[in-house]
């Protein structure tokens, strides 16, 4: 259990929220009025219930909300599920009977929720990554506007799935009152118009009193546009509902669906709000707060209710900021049920719709799926796979297929971790990858390599091919750096064994370094403690290589005296310099180059461009505050290609600016001649980056060509 407190978002109140949250309460019991009687309607109820289901719902669910904006009401997919059980009963939508089942349902669902609530049930909500939840927020939204669009046009709201619903808007065009369409689409450009330009404006409220005045005067219903139904004054009376009017295992089977729908759906869309908004929320409390207002809404005459999307999204839009919008809401359908219901009566549907898909729209998760398209394609599937599911099978389907896409992408990415060999820098005691560090150089005879992810049965074959194909007719041993490599299972150690058997026949040593001692255990466990007793499970990779015979500095490959003092030459500082630009940037290193570039060119100025020739550029990035000499060569030869944009920036000639960069590149030449090994590897550096650049633009290159040429004359002529 957790501990309960009520009203928790109104804890600490601050008197600047008032005016904010009174006034998102007076949109979001405007939007409920239509939304709330459509979904009574859909839930085989007349529409005032709809109303019924307004106020004591919302009420207890912000009596024990900790979710600052999240609106709860009666919406579409209890109502939904509700209305279908009336169908498979026979049982007449807005009967008697109906009238009677129905608040059972909502009974038994909120009695469903307690009980979630008692065994945590929230948990689950810790399993569902992010793309699940866009994609099935964005699901329900899409299959909510769906079911709105026949109401454009003068139809009722649809019932089912996408392709039920895509029937039904269909069928609805064939008889489309053009009036209503015309009047419905009209405010939902004016809406989105005025959501773009001027988000504050309550529009909203303007257009709902714009459809009631255009009723008053032209009578609209007279040309087939349709209003809501009139409702007769009075507030719910309280009852119990009668669980012995029709059979209970039907209505205890169907509320369950129910329950786990609303706890689904409301978890998510609140956990995707309060992210987005950066507040605390605690699931379990969710779970109570949903149960209550199940209760209540029962004990209302009313239907299951639920969280709903399209009443937050309208209440964020306006700014509000706690619960104070649920309360302010409940007590405006009070005043309304009781003194305001005449004006129910003269609102035009279509206009009303217009206002609940603009909502809608806003819900619609696009940035997150263009984001996931761009940067992980498993990702984006497994967003389409939870919207499609939720579209075309329903909301539970709908998370199902998500969580079973997040599993398997799980398994995927476990299957597939980041690996490197690794190798070793002149002068340096680390270890480094060798795709990622210029001068790194593997050990002589010998294969490091790490692997950053737990051995199973998903990538034993991987970890395996990666060692055999690095065998040459030099390598006598394979070390692992398995500091990465947590738990072993038992196809993993089976495969281990079979590869270090044959490694023997071949006369290869084979290490296992670097991991933790709860390894070693399950080696043991697994069958594998030979290789602890044989010595061939080491502490540090470095105790291996003591193991082979080998003492530090240990032998490289590729490594002479002249590329040890070339190296040497360059200071330990500026090797760590390139060294780390290159590992953070990997392959996109040039492209973060002319981001630098750009950089500078985004805000250089005299006085920065001065400095060119006086300190090292790095600083002028913002971003990297020291580059290696080698980096600021390049970075000097990408700012050279950018001579006319520097020149009209400045507003001087081009001549100068190169003259400028050239004094620079001297001093970083001249830093090195002292030593003609560090001073050649520069040279064959900057031959290949101008290359490159040579490649990319060859009339701007040889433009540059002269300019320099010209430069350095100059530079030579002021230094005799």
């Amino acid at each position: 259990m957790v501990n309960i407190s009520l009203f928790p978002t109104l804890k600490d109140y601050k008197k600047e929220y008032l005016s904010k949250d009174i006034f998102a309460g007076i949109i979001i019991a405007a939007m409920s009025i239509p939304i709330s009687m459509g979904y009574a309607e859909v839930a085989g109820m007349p529409p005032v219930y709809g109303l019924y289901g307004s106020i004591l719902p919302i009420l207890f669910f912000a009596l024990f909300s900790t979710s600052r904006q999240f609106i709860f009401g009666v919406d579409a997919a209890p109502a939904a599920i509700a209305g279908s059980l009336l169908v498979t009963m026979n049982i007449p939508y807005g009967s008697e009977q109906a009238v009677k089942i129905i608040p059972v349902i909502a009974l038994f669902t909120g009695l469903w929720l307690l009980l979630f609530y008692i065994l945590k049930a929230g948990k689950i909500l810790g399993y569902i990554s992010t793309p699940v939840m866009g994609g099935f927020i964005s699901g329900i939204a899409v299959t909510i506007i769906m079911m709105q669009i026949p109401k454009l046009m003068g139809g009722s709201s649809g019932h089912g799935e996408c392709l039920e619903l895509a029937a039904k808007i269909i069928d609805t065009c064939q008889s489309a009152n053009y009036l209503s369409l015309g009047l419905g689409a009209g405010t939902l450009v004016l809406l989105l118009v005025f959501k773009k330009l001027f988000p504050k404006f309550p529009m909203a409220i303007v257009a709902m009193l714009a459809g009631a005045g255009a009723e008053r005067i032209f009578s609209l219903d007279n040309y087939g546009v349709k209003l809501l139904s009139a409702v007769e004054p009075g507030l719910p009376k309280l009852f119990l509902p009668d669980i012995f009017s029709t059979d209970i295992t039907q209505l205890l089977g169907t509320s369950l669906t129910i329950a786990v729908v609303v706890m689904a759906e409301t978890l998510l869309a609140e956990n995707n709000f309060a992210f987005k908004n950066g507040y605390p929320l605690r699931d379990n409390c969710e779970i109570l707060a949903c149960a209550a207002g199940n209760l209540a809404s029962a004990f209302s005459g009313s239907c299951p209710v639920n969280g709903s999307v399209s009443r937050t999204a309208m209440g964020e839009q306006y700014g509000g900021k706690t619960q104070m919008m649920s309360v302010v809401a409940g007590l405006l359908m009070i005043l309304l049920l009781v003194f305001g219901t005449g004006f129910i009566g003269f609102l035009p549907v279509p206009v009303l719709t217009a206002i609940v898909i603009s909502a809608l729209m806003s819900v619609i998760e696009l940035p997150l799926a263009k984001r996931l398209y761009k940067v992980n394609r498993v990702e984006f599937l497994i967003f389409m796979g939870a919207l499609i599911g939720v579209l075309l099978l329903g909301t539970i389907y709908g998370v199902v297929i998500g969580l079973i896409l997040s599993f398997v992408n799980v398994v995927l990415s476990a299957a597939k971790p980041t690996k490197s060999f690794q190798g070793m820098i002149p002068g340096h005691e680390n270890f480094y990858d060798l795709s990622r560090n210029i001068y790194a150089r593997p050990v002589k005879n010998t294969v490091i390599y790490k692997f950053n992810g737990n051995l199973f049965f998903a990538n034993i074959n991987t970890f395996i091919s990666d060692l055999e194909n690095s065998i040459t007719d030099s390598v006598n041993c394979i070390i692992v750096d398995a500091s990465g490599i947590n738990s072993i299972d038992i196809t993993a150690a089976d495969y281990i064994k079979t590869f270090d058997e044959n490694l023997r026949r071949r006369k290869i040593k084979f290490y296992l370094t670097e991991h933790t001692a709860e390894v070693n255990d399950q080696l043991r466990t697994l069958g594998l403690g030979e290789l602890i007793e044989k010595g061939m499970v080491r502490r540090t990779v470095t105790t291996a290589l003591k193991e082979i015979g080998y003492e530090p500095p240990f032998p490289l490959e590729g490594v002479d005296e002249e590329m040890l003092l070339g190296l040497a030459f360059i200071s330990a500082e500026e090797q760590n310099s390139l060294q780390e630009f290159i590992w953070a940037f990997g392959r996109d290193a040039g492209k973060q180059m002319e981001k630098n570039v750009q950089r500078i060119l985004s805000t250089i100025d005299m006085e920065s461009f001065q400095k060119v020739s006086e300190q090292n550029l790095g600083k002028l990035t913002h971003l990297w505050k020291k580059l290696s000499t080698f980096d600021e060569d390049e970075l000097l030869e990408r700012l050279e290609m950018h001579l006319t944009e520097i020149s009209e920036r400045l507003g001087i000639s081009e001549a100068e600016i190169v003259e400028n960069i050239e004094k620079r590149r001297l001093e970083l030449k001249n830093a090195l001649k002292q030593n003609p090994k560090a001073y050649e590897m520069l040279q064959e550096y900057e031959k290949k980056v101008e290359n490159q650049l040579e490649e990319q633009n060859p009339e701007e290159y040889r433009h540059l060509k002269e300019l320099r040429e010209k430069g350095r004359l100059k530079i030579k002529e002021i230094t005799k």
